[in-house]
């Protein structure tokens, strides 16, 4: 049964993805996209005029998986101190999945050309996971907004470094399949998290 309406364009937006992960931005054209998503040039066209309006789309697609994957801090763990600790896991987890890995470079290889979109790229993983955690933080610790949010930069940033880099550089491998939740413990060193949290939030973990 033929894909319409807002079906066909998540299948367009997923294939896209995948499109741009394998060949990169510029060697990517339409005429491929449209032929690996079993769909016309025009109707491929009609949802996204430019391949700048399409990666756009790709990024918020991007946005909102990365969303329900991540979920809240409060979703990890009824003690506030151990949900942080496992959010901020859960995101370095994430961040070595290929998917969310290859998003990343694919970013950076285009940051000159289209500084917004890559910038909205690094807000769709970076910016969107330090504001939740400074709203939980907020919330469950009493830091006022600014230093909530100082102190859930700090936080990621420390978590993600140095495997972020390593990541990037394809020091170390990724991981092909999506990282399920209660494998956590196993691919995270979640003490070392601990240890970082008692460094930037001692008012929370006591």
């Amino acid at each position: 049964m033929a894909r319409r309406g807002e079906a066909l364009r998540e299948h367009i937006l997923d294939t896209a993805k995948v499109a741009f992960l394998e060949t990169g931005f510029e060697r990517t054209s339409m005429d491929a996209i449209a032929a690996r998503a079993e769909t016309s040039k025009r109707s491929l066209y009609a949802h996204f005029p430019t391949k700048d309006a399409l990666f756009v789309a790709v990024v918020e697609r991007v946005r909102t998986l990365f969303g329900e994957r991540m979920g809240a801090p409060a979703d990890y763990a009824e003690q506030p101190a151990e949900a942080i600790v496992r959010y901020c896991g859960r995101f370095a987890q994430l961040l070595r999945w290929s998917s969310v890995a290859r998003m990343l470079r694919l970013g950076i290889a285009e940051a000159n050309r289209l500084p917004d979109l890559a910038a909205g790229l690094y807000d769709v993983l970076f910016g969107t996971t330090a504001r939740d955690l400074a709203a939980h933080l907020e919330s469950t610790s009493g830091l006022t907004p600014a230093e909530a949010e100082a102190a859930a930069t700090e936080l990621i940033g420390l978590v993600v470094h140095p495997a972020l880099p390593r990541l990037l550089f394809g020091v170390d491998p990724l991981a092909e399949e999506l990282p399920k939740e209660d494998s956590l413990p196993a691919d995270v060193d979640l003490d070392r998290i601990r240890r970082l949290c008692r460094v930037v939030l001692p008012e929370v973990s006591g």
